[in-house]
């Protein structure tokens, strides 16, 4: 079970070189249901995620580089390119996970929480670096993001604010 809030982000947070990150490149095969391949650094994973918005069914299965690169030439859309950055949230037994775009997203800053239980994710109070809550409109899921074409990229990134 994957329980997590999305976020746009206002600005970034300080020393953000000093926090841990992980260079990901994922694709999609589907959108409705998700599944998804994703490269983590040297790992490499085939994603199962169920509909939902900040409760979903999530599976992970591990894939070799040679099935990962065999799937990604079947995957539709865009792919998708990003750094994550994991940064510890004070006072909280919680990680934000900061995702800078690379690619055509350039620009896009979006930052998830996970959470063990709906009860935490519905009461979670987000830093002032977090900006609009997006988790519900859908608007911002990496599956939508893989699905748009270049005028629908440009007119995204020009309500928000890029870095």
């Amino acid at each position: 079970m994957e329980i997590e809030r999305k976020y746009l982000v206002n600005s970034l947070p300080a020393s953000l070189s000093s926090y841990p990150c992980r260079k990901i490149q994922q694709a999609y095969l589907c959108t409705e249901p998700v599944v998804r391949i994703r490269r983590e650094d040297d790992s490499y994973y085939l994603t199962y995620k169920s509909k939902g918005l900040m409760v979903r069914q999530e599976y992970n299965l591990p894939l070799t580089a040679e099935s990962y690169s065999h799937l990604l030439s079947k995957a539709d859309g865009n792919v998708i390119s990003k750094v994550r950055f994991l940064i510890p949230l004070d006072g909280l037994n919680l990680t934000a996970e900061l995702d800078l775009f690379e690619g055509a997203f350039l620009g896009l800053a979006l930052v998830e929480v996970e959470f063990p239980n709906e009860e935490e994710a519905r009461s979670f109070l987000p830093p002032l670096w977090f900006g609009r809550d997006v988790t519900f409109t859908g608007e911002f899921q990496n599956s939508r993001l893989s699905s748009m074409n270049q005028e629908e990229i440009a007119s995204a990134l020009s309500e928000i604010t890029v870095f």
